[in-house]
């Protein structure tokens, strides 16, 4: 099985990126603000993406969110999907452009269809489009949407992401014409495993340890090729180099040294992607991103 043609993260062997929001609201988390938690400060995000741009990170990867639940206490990035990456899109160069994941079942499929191509065009050929079925019950009475049947609504969907041209009449197209970009699933979507595997173009996979990894990268392969295998890492880089790892939910507390043996026995499980998350980190967000572009990126970016 091959990937998209346009699959520009599938030309790299190992790569790191970032996930989005670039703060981190959750080391630094004070009650007495009166802001929940959960809700990042935006206020720097022009400039630390601008930051993880020139430093050489692979992908930024944007969350769909629409509504702050405090029970789950993530309000993501804050900013609408879409809007936010044509934004992105207009203050960045090189560094793609990737959402983890839109909801499909809560979003007109034409609007994304559209959506999804005019990023496409102004980023220059650099987003990945990651969708989902989405896990949070108390959204879709919100969208009228039942949740039970979103399994059914997500294919429902991508078919019309992916061929919805062929359904117009005669005359009639969608604007702007734009390349097709990637489309890679977060989960499973309330699909067989057979089937993600061979109607999407990459698996966004749940964070978890090396270990993990080696047996879904095994079921990816099986049922995907050779098609990228993405994952993510919720960091805490501290200033120590020689600290060693010590896990907690979703990731690692650790110096350089042991983030990259991490990322080094990522690759060995047969991880493709890593993107790395900093809302844990308790230094500086662009200290811990310079670091890494120092001393981690060289090992795995050549």
């Amino acid at each position: 099985m091959t990937t998209n043609t346009f699959d520009k993260l599938a030309q790299h062997t190992f790569s790191v990126g970032v996930e989005l929001p670039l703060d981190n609201d959750w080391a630094h988390f004070d009650a007495t603000k009166g802001t929940p938690f959960g809700v990042p400060d935006m206020t720097e995000h022009h400039s630390r993406i601008q930051l993880a741009d020139k430093l050489g990170f692979k992908a930024a990867w944007v969350r769909d969110v629409p509504v702050y639940d405090p029970s789950f206490g993530d309000a993501a990035q804050v900013f609408e999907t879409f809007t936010y990456l044509g934004y992105l899109a207009g203050i960045t160069d090189n560094i793609l452009l990737g959402t983890a994941a839109v909801v499909l079942p809560l979003r007109p499929p034409w609007l994304v269809k559209k959506a999804a191509a005019t990023v496409q065009q102004l980023s220059n050929d650099r987003l990945i489009l990651g969708v989902a079925s989405g896990d949070r019950p108390v959204e879709y009475p919100l969208f009228d949407v039942d949740f039970d049947s979103r399994g059914d609504h997500f294919r429902q969907s991508l078919e019309i992401v992916k061929h919805g041209e062929n359904s117009l009449e005669p005359g009639m197209s969608l604007l702007p014409r734009s390349t097709t970009p990637p489309l890679y699933v977060a989960g499973l979507a309330q699909q067989s495993p057979q089937w993600v595997g061979e109607n999407m173009d990459g698996w966004l996979a749940y964070p978890g340890i090396p270990n993990e990894h080696v047996k879904r990268v095994e079921l990816w392969r099986n049922v995907a090729g050779n098609k990228p295998y993405v994952s993510f890492i919720h960091l805490n880089l501290v200033e120590d180099d020689e600290a060693p790892i010590k896990r907690h939910r979703f990731g690692v507390e650790t110096g350089v040294n042991g983030l990259i043996r991490e990322l080094n026995a990522m690759k060995e499980a047969g991880v493709d992607h890593i993107g790395l998350h900093f809302r844990r980190n308790t230094q500086p967000v662009e200290d811990a991103m310079q670091r890494i572009a120092d001393m981690v990126l060289p090992h795995f970016h050549k």
